[in-house]
């Protein structure tokens, strides 16, 4: 008699399409996992890395037990504990911290290594914990906020469209994204469009996957989209295709955003952009008279200086076209804001105001006063900017560290105290997709392996040890999810019967019909509150820092971007052999010009580096990339890399224009031989 049984789930990692699977169990083993063929969205399909996510959780490298450190900090030299001996010494040594420092000596550096609401970083996990103890707060800043807040001067929000409407769509531009690796059930709807009719145009450095499958790809010079959405619009005002009522009833500072359009006739364009000017007026004659155009700008678009303006000026498109009044028309950039959950994360329990500390600043911020790092969902060392100053100030011997892990990551090397965490099929939890309508639920499907715990439970145990008599600290997680979904009017009982249900909107979903989040009510072309911040008023172009340098004061000759791997999620996967295998291990692709510059042949070993330090990578020659542009795919980790570096051992520590966000391709570096 068969006794296997299917629990329904959710996959956790930082990916927008956050897919609905199905976990076969039998006898207490999951034995096999597939996508949800019922789930509008994830129809039936998991992606190359999740297919292995079984195979994954029962790794040989998987932390089963809890560790105390034995060798030097970085020596990853371990040996296992009980948990009641790491939760005694982890009580004792807090306890000393904020007796003698205060509780803002501790950051909580959480990160997206699972974005659930109940253990992960969109419910901020933890954190009543923290807010007890009046730890600092941490800023995850890392991922999405240039592109956020620039959404956010235009909008009131970065929500924008439902991307099951681009099946709706007649001209769709993926710009910045590579759908593909990054996302690939969106490509289902971008067919559906193709099949009735649509052109598909992909604009990015390199010429991915995704722009092998579109219609045409347009090689943009990185850090310059802006000043291409502005010469777009520069063409459509040409046309005469401006939608003069839309304008009219529902945007803010018009005309002085069309003095700034005037700035950026086509040639003009060309120039900062590296793009020819008759494929520019092309796709601004096309995008003039293409109603709907829906447009998709994903998170690497804003990864420079002028991030947060290149998502501003491009979701101003749509304002000019009147694109928003149709479904299948305006921006997807994240639909997060149109979730309805909110953590309640008891800021009343702060024994006063504390500071904040800045995730993509950790180099900078991990000074002196901080006496604990408490690092959970997060590899700091193989994902952050700056690695080598990461790598010292993580080296401090007076730096008390925890690390929450599922495998021994760079970050866990130099941890005090290692705690393993389970994975998602050992664990209950609920998720929104940022690239979908839908809220997901995870039931846990087998009992965690050795003594792994939720990140949940291991701050209930942390704080009985520590004598903590917050009632809501011990809430169970069924608590917290129906603290969570309470409020928002859905049932418990129904999303985990399913195993996810549709937010509250339209379908088809067409946002902003009754107005815009902003102070105006309207599209703000024109914002206030920019100005108030110390940026411009207007939308325009904020080249970044590789765009406006002159090739003369460059230090060094080659602008770098990092792309995703098709094989990784940022680290997650990155120890796992056959993926590891598929990677073909670190690579940077350099133009044939650049290759032939610097006497470098296909395949060899080189040293990609700059001020800050270097990783080293083999030399893949290919025009997928401009001259004068490398790339170098993230996500390796440093400690199984030559060298052990990887690209972000060059990457600057330094600040989008908006939010404080990560500069990750906006980096000058040159190649040369090992």
């Amino acid at each position: 008699m068969d006794t296997s049984l299917t629990v329904l789930g959710a996959c956790p990692l930082d990916c927008p399409d956050t897919c609905s699977w199905v976990v076969t169990v039998r006898d207490g083993e999951a034995v096999s996992l597939r996508g949800n063929r019922e789930h509008p969205y994830t129809r039936g399909a998991l992606c190359v890395k999740v297919n292995r996510y079984l195979e994954h959780t029962r790794a040989a490298d998987r932390l089963l037990y809890p560790l105390r450190r034995t060798g030097p900090k970085g020596s990853g030299r371990f040996e296992r504990i009980t948990w009641d001996e790491a939760l005694s010494e982890i009580a004792g040594r807090l306890t000393a911290i904020v007796a003698e420092h205060g509780g803002e000596a501790i950051w909580p550096y959480q990160g997206t290594g699972t974005l659930g609401y109940v253990q992960g970083e969109t419910g901020e996990a933890g954190r009543r914990f923290w807010n007890v103890l009046g730890a600092s707060r941490h800023d995850l800043n890392i991922c999405s906020r240039a592109g956020n807040d620039g959404l956010r001067y235009v909008y009131g929000t970065p929500g924008g469209m439902d991307p099951e409407t681009f099946a709706l769509s007649k001209l769709i531009l993926l710009w910045g994204t590579n759908t593909l690796t990054s996302g690939h059930h969106l490509w289902k709807f971008v067919q559906d469009a193709r099949a009735a009719g649509a052109y598909v145009v992909a604009i990015d450095p390199i010429r991915t996957r995704t722009a092998d499958q579109a219609d045409e790809h347009l090689p943009i010079r990185p850090g310059t989209d802006a000043a291409l959405a502005l010469g777009l619009l520069h063409v459509v005002l040409e046309e005469g295709a401006e939608d003069r009522d839309y304008i009219e009833r529902h945007t803010l500072g018009w005309e002085e955003f069309a003095a700034e359009i005037a700035k950026y006739p086509v040639e003009r364009v060309a120039e900062i952009t590296g793009l020819p000017a008759d494929r520019i007026r092309a796709l601004g004659v096309r995008l003039a008279h293409t109603r709907p155009t829906g447009i998709r700008a994903t998170m690497g678009i804003q990864r420079h200086e002028g991030g947060g303006a290149a998502m501003r000026a491009i979701a101003c498109i749509p304002g000019v076209t009147g694109d928003w009044r149709y479904p299948g028309g305006g921006v997807a950039y994240s639909t997060s804001a149109h979730v309805p959950l909110r953590a309640d994360t008891r800021e009343d329990l702060l024994p006063h105001p504390v500071r904040t500390l800045t995730m993509t600043r950790l180099a900078d911020g991990l000074d002196e006063s901080v006496k604990c790092l408490w690092v959970y969902a997060a590899n700091p060392l193989g994902s952050t900017s700056d690695q080598n100053r990461i790598r010292a100030a993580l080296s401090r011997d007076d730096l008390f560290t925890v690390v929450m892990e599922q495998f021994p990551t760079d970050t866990v090397d130099y941890a005090d105290i290692v705690l393993p965490s389970t994975m998602q099929t050992e664990h209950l939890d609920v998720h929104a997709g940022y690239g979908h309508m839908y809220l997901m639920w995870n039931e846990p499907a087998v009992e965690p392996p050795g003594e792994c715990l939720s990140t949940t439970e291991t701050f209930r145990r942390l704080a009985r040890q520590m004598g903590l008599t917050e009632p809501s600290l011990y809430d169970t997680d069924l608590e917290i999810a129906e603290q969570l979904l309470g409020p928002a009017g859905i049932s418990l009982e129904e999303i985990r019967k399913q195993g996810w249900v549709r937010l509250g909107v339209a379908d088809p979903f067409v946002p902003f019909t009754e107005g815009f989040p902003t102070p105006s009510g309207r599209l703000e072309f024109v914002s206030e509150r920019a100005g108030a911040a110390g940026l411009p008023r207007v939308a325009g172009y904020t080249p970044s820092l590789t765009a406006r340098t002159a090739p003369g004061d460059r230090p060094h000759p080659l602008t770098l971007v990092t792309p995703a791997s098709h094989t990784f999620l940022n680290t997650t996967f990155a120890n796992n052999p056959e993926l590891l295998r598929r990677s073909k291990g670190p690579r940077v692709l350099v133009n044939p010009a650049d290759a032939a510059a610097r006497g470098l042949t296909d395949g060899q070993p080189v040293r990609v580096f700059n001020a800050n330090g270097e990783f080293t990578a083999d030399v893949e020659i290919s025009d997928r990339v401009a001259p004068g542009v490398v790339a170098a795919p993230k996500g390796h980790w440093p400690k199984l890399s030559a060298g052990g570096a990887n690209p972000n051992a060059v990457v600057d520590e330094r600040d989008a224009d908006m939010g404080r966000g990560a500069v990750y391709h906006d980096n000058f570096v040159d190649v040369a031989p090992l």
